[in-house]
């Protein structure tokens, strides 16, 4: 492979214009496409089979008219203090709002003089509304006549805050800004040269751009999450910088040594850029492994992140090779005046052999710290509580959050998220008292002291002989009753999810005793559902995702050991992550330094797609530090002196690898957007955990200590493993015309 992609590499440099003209053409092809073709985004989190969904279904097949699943708002009304809204004046401001509210994708409004949402002395009060589209489907119609309403609510005297998610509009960050600053200055100090600091910056822009304009293409036939095209943009920027910086890297050493700059490209490409390659193949294995889950969303994620990945490397094979090719001597060149005469390279492997050079005379005490550090740093994950994100959470002063503390303040938090009973009264021999035995019981539940249910109103408000006929007559047609459940608890908070399990319990006799069923659902009972659907497949996708990748890395490095211990350390990485997760977002610590006013349980799906974009990252740095121990080992050196030597090349290139890494995933931590927030902030700690305590760290403590035992690989695999030249020396034989016997065959191995 090794050959392949120095003829690749040097054909690029030599061929450069055509190599530019062709994804310059791509690009533009891509953007014209998503300027034509593109959709809407979605911000639904549903997953087909479980209880909550099933409900919604339940509904649309039988009312189709209804939508479940469709976009609301709460519109909070407040009057001045010491005033009421049952006042004239501030009466008719909110009637005339309430008729400026409707359009055609309006399918309710709650007045809340007639619905029950009026505080007790009359000055907050709050109408739900709901639409029959869902947020990303609403019109701009349908935005405007909230904003008017609230407007002309305001003009007379009113304060008016609107919740929900009806006014919720994707928009994509200007986080990348932070990650292109840090990685500038990064580039700049590692190479010693603006140029050749710009060209990965470029290289990886491009590499977004088309992912992106993909992704947006695509939008117009399958409809893709709103976080779909953000963590393409992350993932796509942090590993599009960091593998051209490693072939860039690898370039100028081969420069200095004195090959002519044709060579140099072939030679970068053909040796970094099979550690490019495998590192890679691992995290697109990681995320296209996501969909073992077999949930729609997470699919769309983990393939969106895997094609940008793989355009990244492409790049990074191709057009960077190219670029050097117009650049010539001018990447050696361009030094800012700012940094010291010494170059980059040589402090950083001075301090690099300095720090190596420490593990090994205090290797076990190493090993122990490191552990130690990261088992502390992970203790909080033992109380880690998932939900979906709810306006709880949203920044403090927005008017969602006002709406949400409004209306908690007054009605208390669950009527921010209330659950619903659907009863299917298909199959009851009486639709009514099945009904009326459904409620009943959930009667029953709130009425016991411990009780987290704060009102249950019934599907038939009313007892008079004129509302009990209608509803048996809307019950022949239909089928099924709603009870609406308010909690007394928030839609995020454990006591909530614990009562939705207790109404599950409770209705479950239901078919016996009257042939009906009920069925929850509502925000929180989806979230519930989805994250017991994830902590059920988890252990299936960990299994395939490490299996396949430890291959990979057996393959690579004709080892059992080093994968092993790539795999080890990486769950020391999750659980630092994690672990510094739960302690800011959940626990509140220091969590003002990410922009967040309030605690809030971490985002359900964070854990497995954390495992499986930093399980592809982590192996990423593996695979660029112990390359080189490798290269070193298998050109003759002792294995221990093999890692100290390795350490000292990579160190530089690792860390800056890390730093920009975690410049792109922090600027994301600094978003409004608590999904995003949450998987950068994540990611950030992550890498630094994994770059600088596992693999900087514990990674050459342990391989010192265990020497040339860690190179072992049983006899009878070793021929059933496909032999890579990752380390180049098949092709350095090949270049040089030497014929002597590739030390690559310096594997232990045994029975």
């Amino acid at each position: 492979m090794a050959w392949q992609l120095f003829r690749l590499g040097r054909w690029s440099f030599v061929h450069r214009r055509v190599v530019a003209a062709v994804w310059v053409v791509l690009l533009a092809v891509l953007a014209i496409g998503a300027a034509t073709l593109s959709g809407k985004t979605s911000d639904k989190f549903e997953l087909p089979g479980i209880e909550s969904t099933q409900a919604f279904e339940l509904i649309e097949q039988r009312s189709p008219q209804a939508s479940p699943d469709g976009a609301t708002a709460r519109v909070v009304f407040e009057a001045p203090a010491g005033r009421s809204l049952t006042e004239p004046a501030y009466n008719s401001a909110v009637a005339t709002a309430l008729r400026e509210l409707s359009t055609e994708n309006v399918q309710s409004v709650a007045d809340p003089f007639t619905a029950g949402s009026l505080s007790p002395d009359g000055r907050v009060g709050y109408a739900a509304v709901t639409y029959t589209k869902t947020a990303n489907e609403l019109t701009d119609a349908d935005r405007s006549a909230l904003e008017t309403a609230a407007h002309n609510a305001e003009s007379a005297g009113l304060d008016v805050a609107i919740g929900g998610d009806a006014l919720t509009e994707f928009e994509m960050p200007l986080a990348e800004v932070v990650g292109i600053a840090v990685a500038l200055v990064v580039l700049a100090i590692t190479f010693g040269s603006l140029v050749a600091a710009g060209m990965p910056l470029l290289t990886a822009l491009v590499g977004v751009g088309i992912g992106m304009l993909a992704i947006t293409t695509l939008t117009g036939f399958v409809e893709l999450g709103s976080t779909t095209p953000a963590l393409g943009t992350m993932l796509g920027l942090a590993v599009g910088i960091d593998y051209a910086l490693f072939i860039m890297s690898r370039y100028q050493s081969e420069v200095r040594a004195g090959r002519s700059l044709e060579e140099a490209a072939g030679r970068a490409v053909g040796t970094a850029g099979s550690a490019v390659v495998f590192a890679g193949a691992t995290v697109i294995i990681a995320l296209v492994g996501l969909a073992v889950c077999n949930i729609g969303f997470l699919t769309q994620m983990g393939l969106a992140g895997a094609f940008t990945v793989a355009i990244a490397v492409l790049i990074s094979l191709t057009l960077l090779p190219a670029i050097l090719g117009f650049a010539g001597d001018k990447v050696m060149k361009g030094k800012p005046r700012y940094l010291k005469q010494q170059t980059a390279e040589a402090e950083f492997r001075t301090h690099g052999r300095r720090w190596v050079d420490g593990i090994a005379r205090h290797k076990w005490l190493a090993l122990a710290g490191g552990i130690a550090v990261a088992a502390v740093a992970a203790l909080p994950m033992t109380s880690m509580q998932l939900a979906l994100p709810d306006d709880s959470s949203k920044p403090g002063g927005s008017d969602a959050r006002i709406a949400y503390d409004l209306i908690s303040e007054n009605f208390g938090a669950g009527a921010n998220g209330p659950l619903v009973v659907v009863v299917d009264t298909a199959n009851a021999a009486d639709p009514a008292a099945a009904v009326h035995t459904a409620t009943e019981n959930l009667q029953a539940m709130s009425d016991r002291p411990d009780s987290d249910i704060a009102t249950v109103v019934p599907a038939v408000t009313s007892d008079t002989p004129q509302a009990r006929q209608m509803f048996a007559q809307q019950l022949e047609t239909v089928r099924f009753a709603t009870i609406t459940v308010i909690p007394a608890s928030g839609p995020s908070d454990q006591a909530t999810k614990d009562l939705v399990a207790d109404i599950r319990t409770t209705v479950a006799d239901l078919p016996a005793e009257t042939g009906a069923r009920a069925l929850v659902t509502g925000q929180t009972a989806v979230g519930v559902d989805i994250a017991d659907k994830l902590t059920d497949v988890f252990p299936l996708y960990l299994a395939v995702v490490v299996g396949l990748a430890i291959f990979l890395l057996i393959a690579v490095f004709r080892s059992i050991w080093v994968p092993v211990k790539a795999a080890l350390g990486f769950l020391l990485s999750v659980g630092v992550s994690l672990g510094a997760t739960v302690a800011v977002f959940q626990w509140g610590w220091l969590n003002e330094l990410v922009g967040l006013d309030t605690t809030s349980p971490v985002l359900f799906i964070l854990p497995i797609l954390l495992t499986g974009i930093l399980f592809g990252l982590a192996m990423d740095y593996e695979v660029f530090l112990v390359t080189r121990m490798r290269e070193a080992y298998v050109h003759g050196t002792p294995a221990r002196q093999a890692v100290i030597d390795g350490f000292t090349h990579s160190a530089r290139v690792v860390v800056a690898a890390a730093i920009i890494m975690i410049g792109v995933f922090a600027g994301f931590a600094l978003v409004d957007d608590v999904i995003l927030k949450s998987i950068g902030f994540a990611l950030a700690v992550g890498v630094l955990a994994d770059a600088f305590l596992v693999r900087m760290l514990i990674v050459p403590a342990v391989m010192l200590i265990v020497g040339e035992r860690i190179w072992w690989m049983p006899k009878w695999l070793s021929p059933l493993v496909p032999a890579f030249d990752i380390e180049g020396e098949g092709l350095a034989r090949r270049l040089d015309k030497t014929a002597v016997e590739p030390p690559a065959e310096r594997v232990l191995t045994g029975s």
